[in-house]
């Protein structure tokens, strides 16, 4: 299965994922794209009249080119914000990537990209034997890395970005969120990332407590810079 569009991973949860995600999709709608976004599993969900809700997928949904039940854009859906592979077990559910792949193939079929959204970090585990990594991997996406800048984000990005190498994926791009006002030496830890990382730099998102202030800066990150991926 072959997909055009990018896979959003982060070096940890609550890194800026989502704000990134949305940004990317109006950046690429910007350039005249037919978009739609997905978050395949999510932990940390509303029960409301139709089912469970995240509120970041349903942001999701509704920034999409057009409307796409919620099903499509989050079909592994969990109460509790733990490991989703904790979640499903709990629910005595298993999550099937299967599934994901029908899911965003139902989504795909009338745009011309897709942005899906991880959850937690790379390797974080689905079921007793696979990560979302290998969601990565079935969907074939490019990924998009968010590095939470912040005191260990150094060794958090260079492993991550070493995983999504080894595992087969190209690693596009990286953006930097400056998630921690009290981070010392912030410009220091974006430099040395830019050194290090084998990849552009799409934006450095200045800190901000109002995730749609976050969002409008993530909408500016330089989507010329992923062309050919």
């Amino acid at each position: 299965m072959k997909n055009h569009g990018y896979f959003v991973t982060g070096t940890d949860t609550g890194v800026g994922k989502t704000c990134v995600s949305l940004g990317l999709i109006r950046a690429l709608q910007r350039q005249g794209h037919v978009v739609v976004g997905m978050k395949p599993v999510a932990s940390g969900c509303t029960r409301t009249a139709t089912g469970l809700v995240n509120d970041d997928a349903r942001q999701l949904q509704a920034r999409a080119s057009f409307e796409m039940p919620y099903q499509f854009v989050n079909p592994y859906p969990f109460e509790p914000a733990i490991a989703p592979h904790l979640a499903a077990q709990q629910d005595g559910v298993r999550i099937e990537i299967a599934r994901i792949k029908r899911a965003c193939q139902t989504l795909t079929a009338d745009a011309d990209r897709v942005v899906v959204e991880g959850v937690g970090g790379w390797l974080v585990p689905i079921n007793e034997r696979q990560t979302m990594a290998d969601v990565a991997r079935a969907l074939d996406l490019p990924v998009v890395l968010v590095v939470a800048i912040r005191l260990g984000c150094l060794n958090q990005a260079m492993l991550t970005a070493a995983a999504i190498q080894q595992s087969g994926l190209p690693l596009v791009g990286w953006v930097a969120n400056r998630i921690d006002p009290g981070c010392e030496q912030p410009d220091g830890n974006v430099a040395a990332l830019v050194e290090r990382l084998p990849v552009p730099l799409l934006a450095d998102l200045a800190y901000s407590a109002d995730a749609v202030l976050l969002e409008e800066q993530a909408a500016q990150l330089n989507v010329d810079l992923l062309s050919g991926a």
